[in-house]
């Protein structure tokens, strides 16, 4: 009887024992969200961050990345990372703009001068400061800013100048100053779920959408809109944003490998964007779409008027910093 109390004794203490150990040394998985398609560079590189974080906090985390909006659409996610239902997400600038406004003005139409305008206002001092007033307004992380790509207006008509989209019903993702650029040029803007917008061309709901090359080759709009028209008029970028219940859960040192993985893989996606970008004009012209090349001087004249308007989410002294950078 005593050996058997002994015995209960020790598989009890040893029990409890596993039971104090196991959180210290079990794998949490981060949660990955986003819209984009499972073969685009968001994705793909996504995907190898796993390993890479695993080797770096001794498997003490994994990621596990869900795309193509399976865990909800852009909005859905973007409220999930407070939630904790995503740890990590891609989104744009203009839907993390809701929650901080002046984080937004990178995502605004003709905010840059070129990529090179673009690339140093990621890593410049304006950009942090903007960064950390969305940590302080949310309680979420950024991490990273990845290339997006120069977005361009694909249509079912020439589109040459301003005037030739007045009254143009232009799908535009839901977020208040993606309409800047069809309102300067008297389109019509229709707010469409990401998910949907094939669809919606396809069955004429709106004429026209605008995204970079390398989207509009993944989700196959060229199959169900005749030309591309090279209108470049945002040049947009992804933020990869950690949730904060899932980074106040890490400690410093597990925050910092995770970040580092995160710019690793940031770099990886623009890194093939910007080759995608330079392959596709012509890989456009032989599936038999018309690719045209267009002044831009105008457009960008019509919008730079909206800069500052009712729809800015800035400051005048935000928008002063970011056109002084060289």
């Amino acid at each position: 009887m005593k050996t058997t109390k002994l015995l209960a004794a020790l598989a009890a203490s040893a029990a409890a024992s596993t039971m104090a150990i196991q959180p210290a040394s079990a794998e949490t998985t981060l949660k990955w969200a986003h819209v984009y398609e499972a073969s685009e560079p968001y994705h793909t590189c996504a995907v190898a961050a796993s390993d890479k974080l695993k080797a770096a906090t001794e498997d003490r985390y994994s990621i596990e990345v869900f795309p193509a909006s399976s865990l909800g659409k852009e909005v859905d996610i973007n409220e999930g990372l407070g939630l904790g239902t995503v740890d990590i997400i891609y989104t744009g600038q203009l839907f993390a703009g809701r929650a901080y406004g002046p984080i937004a003005i990178g995502g605004a139409p003709f905010m840059f001068r070129d990529f090179d305008h673009w690339d140093k206002y990621r890593n410049s001092d304006l950009f942090k400061d903007l960064a950390q007033g969305y940590t302080d307004a949310t309680g979420n992380h950024i991490t990273s800013v990845t290339y997006y790509g120069e977005r361009h207006v694909t249509s079912n008509k020439p589109i040459d100048k301003p005037e030739d989209m007045a009254g143009l019903k232009i799908r535009v993702p839901n977020a208040p100053l993606y309409m800047m650029f069809p309102k300067a040029t008297g389109a019509n803007p229709t707010p469409i779920a990401f998910a949907e917008v094939y669809l919606a061309l396809q069955q004429g709901t709106v004429d026209a959408q605008e995204n970079p090359l390398p989207t509009i080759q993944a989700k196959k709009f060229y199959e169900v809109q005749e030309h591309i028209n090279l209108t470049g008029h945002i040049t947009d970028a992804l933020l990869t944003i950690v949730g904060g219940p899932a980074w106040n859960a890490m400690d410093a040192a597990d925050q910092a490998a995770l970040e580092k993985v995160l710019d690793e893989t940031a770099d990886c996606a623009t890194g093939q964007i910007i080759q995608s970008e330079k392959d596709l004009v012509q890989w456009f012209k032989d599936q038999g779409v018309d690719v045209r090349e267009v002044d831009r001087a105008p457009f960008r004249e019509a919008t730079m008027k909206l800069h500052n308007g009712e729809d800015a989410t800035w400051d005048q002294a935000t928008y002063d910093n970011l056109q002084a950078i060289e």
